[in-house]
């Protein structure tokens, strides 16, 4: 499925409705370049989860964790992983296997970790089309390239 978005607001949108749809143990892979959009899609996620908290990502934690929302929301940001093994450390098989929804930036790095059943969302931006254009891909299948 693709989604095209012609402001932040309508980004933000489309991921609150993914937000309000989303099921216990949903996983999200999220790709796309650096100011894209990743973090106001993820704030719509967020608020689509019922999550009020302010929402920024997690580039020096790996893992933020909202606990407000209908459901538990676990937004890791992998961009910074040294070694896939960090991963293990902080114990992500819980928050992939649990009952709460996961979003992973950058998810093409651990591409080995993700489970079959990870929704990948790209995000690209068109600049030809206007500054705020953003063509936003949802696929079902394990690809993440």
């Amino acid at each position: 499925m693709v989604i095209e978005t012609v402001s932040e607001s309508e980004t933000f949108a489309v991921g609150e409705k993914i937000g309000r749809e989303a099921e216990p143990g949903a996983i999200f892979a999220l790709l796309g370049d650096l100011g894209v959009g990743k973090t106001v899609f993820t704030k719509g996620v967020a608020a689509g989860l019922g999550i009020t908290e302010a929402v920024s990502s997690p580039t020096f934690t790996i893992v933020q964790i909202y606990e407000e929302g209908r459901l538990p929301f676990y937004h890791f940001d992998v961009y910074r992983i040294g070694d896939i093994e960090e991963m293990d450390e902080i114990g992500y098989e819980d928050y992939f296997y649990g009952q709460g929804v996961s979003m992973v930036e950058w998810a093409n790095l651990i591409t080995e970790l993700m489970p079959p059943e990870t929704v990948w969302i790209t995000i690209e931006k068109d600049l030809e089309k206007g500054f705020d254009y953003r063509r936003i891909e949802v696929r079902n299948e394990n690809s993440g390239n």
